[in-house]
């Protein structure tokens, strides 16, 4: 078996050495457009009492160990939003952040372990000015690099054209012929129509399950295509952190940005009720333990800053996939300066 050289011999580094300095540039590009905006770059500690509390996303745990011996669990978070959110708590308006976050269980052409999130938040700001952001963005990653188009994968946008927009229920509609709005919370009929859309679908599906199935392979695979996409308006049971649209609560302030068909963003219009926050999450881990066996500790400190937070609009974004559609990489691990090892010490 031929051996692969490490990410740090001469011949790697040099073929990856051009995307890392189109890295530097799309970073300092869009710190500029943040400070231009009037906000504040934070810093966010990595280790958390909760790493989150979203059914499929797995984390690292770590033992803190104190003076005096006696060992706690903390964990690696996989988004800096909890303490981005009680920094708003604190007083903090406009906030952004280059966060080292940490998944486990996820590694592919567009996954890894420990990856680069940039997120923001606007308090007192609607989504939709947060939409902007991104479309600023896309055109400021353009423009640090003097390019035209983003490509990936035989898919190609304009970065400088507005991003479509598109609810939920429109994009089930055209792409699934699914009248996503008359099929809230009623699962067997979102299983009927999943199954003619030739979806398999097994007997412990739930209506979350068989949502995010029609939207993985039938609709996500057709937003971003020709055009950057903004997918808005989840159904509110796929939006654990976001508040209920007040025209029809069934759905949710939230939305995906998407280009060169890869999913690049995640925006809420934030929840600001501890209960039901609290509600949402203790059924997120309920779900959890009954799939992997394990749950996550809800971090009670950021329940309570919840009280104390204004109305707020928040983005979480790949930073390491934008790096990928500007610069032209095919895989994430070629935009990484270093890259986590593939196995660990064995067990």
């Amino acid at each position: 078996m031929t051996r692969v050289s490490p990410w740090w011999a001469r011949d790697v580094y040099a073929d990856r050495k051009p995307f890392l300095k189109a890295r530097a540039k799309i970073a300092a590009a869009l710190r500029q457009f943040f400070l231009r905006e009037g906000f504040a770059e934070v810093e966010t500690a990595a280790l958390q009492l909760s790493p989150g509390n979203e059914t499929h996303i797995s984390a690292f745990g770590v033992d803190l160990v104190s003076d005096a011996g006696e060992a706690s669990r903390l964990y690696l978070h996989t988004s800096p939003e909890f303490s981005c959110k009680k920094l708003l708590a604190a007083g903090e308006e406009r906030i952004f952040t280059f966060a080292r976050v940490f998944r486990n269980g996820e590694r592919s052409a567009l996954h890894h372990p420990e990856f680069t999130m940039l997120e923001w938040y606007r308090a007192n700001e609607p989504p939709e000015r947060l939409m902007e952001d991104c479309a600023g963005l896309l055109a400021a990653a353009a423009e640090a690099l003097g390019v035209e188009r983003f490509a990936y994968r035989g898919a190609s946008v304009d970065p400088y054209e507005e991003p479509e927009a598109i609810s939920c229920r429109e994009a089930f509609d055209r792409y699934a012929g699914i009248d996503l709005a008359a099929l809230i919370g009623d699962r067997d009929g979102l299983a009927r129509a999943a199954e003619r859309d030739g979806i398999r679908v097994a007997a412990d599906d739930d209506w979350s399950d068989l949502f995010s199935k029609i939207l993985s392979e039938k609709v996500e695979p057709q937003l971003g295509r020709a055009r950057a996409t903004l997918l808005c308006d989840y159904p509110a049971s796929e939006a654990a952190l976001a508040r209920p649209k007040a025209e029809d609560p069934r759905f949710a302030e939230r939305f995906e940005l998407f280009a060169c068909g890869v999913e690049l963003a995640n925006g809420f219009g934030e929840l600001t009720d501890p209960a039901e926050q609290r509600r949402r999450f203790t059924e997120q881990m309920e779900k959890r333990a009954r799939i992997y066996g394990d749950r996550y500790p809800i971090d009670e400190d950021f329940l309570a800053a919840l009280a104390h937070m204004p109305p707020a609009s928040g983005v979480a974004l790949g930073f390491d996939r934008l790096v990928m559609l500007a610069s032209g990489a095919e895989r994430i691990e070629q935009v990484l300066w270093t890259p986590v090892a593939e196995t660990g010490t064995p067990l």
